[in-house]
């Protein structure tokens, strides 16, 4: 089943070109299907890039999809036109009133920074306290899982001596949760931060629950126990070149940065890559759209609000 996108957005013909299911607003209005409403607030800077990411992944599915994009009112993204914004994005204050089946918050390149000294913290406040109550299950990406897990049980997140940057091979700590359906014992997945959230912490919280982890990056996978929250501390949504475009602009920018760990054919980046998570994450999101929010999520949202 598709994807529902915009005809115009940049990633439909891309999505197109991968042989992906995407269907108009204007066909999909006119099938007796009720779509998963799924709102994806956008936090990275590459917009575009992670619009083509996720919607790449929820494509994977039987469930028809419908993609809301939301972006901050506090922060105005520099890095992406204000006419595809206001083109293909809402704000929190055309939503807030609207219920939805699913929800992804997505990292950012603010984790250096304390959680209070982020521009549009408050506002996010605001938006993952009404996601409590009006979504039926978030999933949290990157610093979007620092946040949230910083915000919802007070676990911080700490600095690390350099940057975690590369695939790392992970462990499934709960082979029977549906999440990991499918999955093998061990799995790669990309990192690319400079903090973390220890993972002593989250096994400590009588809140969460961690689902996989590496002895190299700590927790990639966690999950609140009541299952609405769903954490990553990884970036399993990256296409197959996203590490390198991160390697190649900090090499530009004059920043010191290691090659991405067990990314490149001899670890030598004019090799090719070498990708090893794409399976395990078209499995993570189809999971999560099937057992953490189809399966749950009324399919009347507005019932009993009346």
């Amino acid at each position: 089943m598709p994807v529902i996108v915009p005809k115009d957005i940049p990633a439909h013909e891309e999505l197109l070109a991968e042989n992906v299911f995407v269907m108009n607003h204007f066909r999909a209005i006119h099938q007796d299907i009720r779509a998963l409403e799924i709102l994806v607030l956008n936090l990275m800077p590459t917009k575009k890039d992670t619009e083509l990411q996720l919607m790449r992944l929820l494509s994977n599915t039987p469930l028809h999809i419908n993609v809301t994009l939301l972006t901050t009112d506090s922060y105005q993204a520099t890095h992406t036109s204000k006419n595809h914004l206001n083109t293909f994005y809402k704000t929190f204050n055309q939503v807030k009133n609207l219920k939805y089946d699913g929800m992804i918050i997505t990292g950012a390149p603010v984790e250096k920074m304390l959680f209070e000294e982020v521009i549009y913290w408050k506002e996010l406040e605001e938006i993952m306290a009404y996601s409590q109550k009006n979504v039926t299950s978030i999933l949290h990406i990157c610093w979007g899982a620092q946040a949230g897990l910083y915000y919802h049980y007070g676990i911080e997140k700490s600095p690390l001596d350099e940057k975690l940057f590369g695939i790392y091979d992970h462990t499934i700590h709960q082979p029977n949760n549906t999440l990991l359906k499918g999955f093998d014992d061990q799995f790669c997945a990309p990192h690319s931060r400079y903090t973390e959230n220890r993972l002593e912490d989250l096994l400590r919280s009588e809140a969460i629950e961690v689902l996989a982890s590496s002895e190299k990056a700590g927790f990639l996978l966690a999950i609140s126990k009541d299952e609405k929250n769903i954490f990553c501390s990884g970036h399993l949504e990256y296409s197959k070149d996203t590490l390198h475009k991160e390697y190649m602009r900090d090499l530009d920018k004059g920043i010191p940065i290691d090659v991405p760990n067990n990314y490149y054919k001899n670890d030598d980046y004019k090799q090719p890559i070498d990708s090893k998570w794409r399976s395990h994450a078209f499995l993570l999101f189809m999971n999560w759209l099937n057992y953490s929010v189809y399966q749950k999520t009324p399919y009347d949202l507005y019932k009993g609000d009346e």
